[in-house]
């Protein structure tokens, strides 16, 4: 397995954690994960076989060539593959909605096309990126269109500082002393989350607190064990790896 991860371009380095991917070698079989619900969202660029993911006691969907995951409620299973290949994009906590002109509500625990987000430009961006010759190229692809997505935004600054706040410290900051910081009614805030994230701020504490709950957890249990590491690494993805080369400089060469 091939596992690679990058910072973003300076641009969109107030928007996005890290740009990182997988690819199998020889055929190898991939045991993937169950993603859990968290606060943030990844958008997935496939250049070889979607993921499919188990859906309820029925026949397994396929996933689109480029798709996002916005995991609130419900954690998503996905199925082994022998023919993994990827890019992914890992937006900060309330970050998408920069570049994404649909509320969370509409996103949740659902796997949405490139096309649902973006029409006909996200459909023409995957196929670009599932035909590009090399790493170097999809991540010139991806970032150049998220640039010019961010640029037609109109963020709510206030509710992104919300989240920053609500992300960094989800254990000990009580609602009432962020919206004191903040200069904000609770309902105020509340009203603010509802139309852009689909939730209260309650709700995305909580999230926050088993996101980096589980996360304590995993690398408690990489660092006592071994034969899981594909499984952990698409969990907490990258966190075994600092420091991270910015994406588009000499990319070909982080591949181990």
């Amino acid at each position: 397995m091939r596992v690679f991860q990058f910072l973003p371009i300076d641009g969109l380095a107030p928007y996005v954690d890290r740009i990182w991917g997988w690819e199998s070698v020889s055929a190898e079989r991939v045991e993937l994960p169950v993603l859990l619900p968290g606060t943030g969202a990844e958008l997935y660029f496939h250049y070889r076989t979607p993921f499919r993911r188990s859906v309820g006691g029925g026949a397994p969907e396929t996933c689109s060539v480029a798709h996002l995951f916005y995991i609130r409620h419900r954690p998503l299973a996905l199925l082994p593959s022998d023919d993994v290949g990827f890019v992914a994009v890992r937006f900060r906590a309330g970050m998408v909605h920069r570049f994404v002109d649909m509320p969370g509500r509409e996103m949740m625990d659902r796997a949405l096309s490139a096309q649902d987000l973006w029409g006909a430009a996200g459909q023409e961006l995957a196929w670009r990126v599932a035909g590009a010759e090399g790493l170097s190229s999809r991540l010139r692809l991806i970032q150049r269109f998220l640039t010019e997505r961010l640029f037609r935004a109109a963020p709510d600054i206030v509710f992104e500082h919300a989240m920053g706040m609500l992300y960094g410290d989800p254990a000990n900051l009580a609602i009432d002393r962020l919206t004191d910081r903040l200069g904000l009614g609770r309902r105020q805030l509340e009203r603010r989350f509802a139309s852009i994230a689909g939730q209260t701020p309650v709700e995305i504490r909580s999230l926050g607190r088993f996101q980096k709950t589980v996360r304590a957890l995993m690398l408690d249990e990489s660092a006592r064990t071994t034969g899981r590491g594909a499984r952990i690494r698409l969990l907490r993805s990258g966190s075994l790896y600092p420091p991270l080369p910015r994406a588009g400089c000499g990319a070909s060469a982080a591949l181990p």
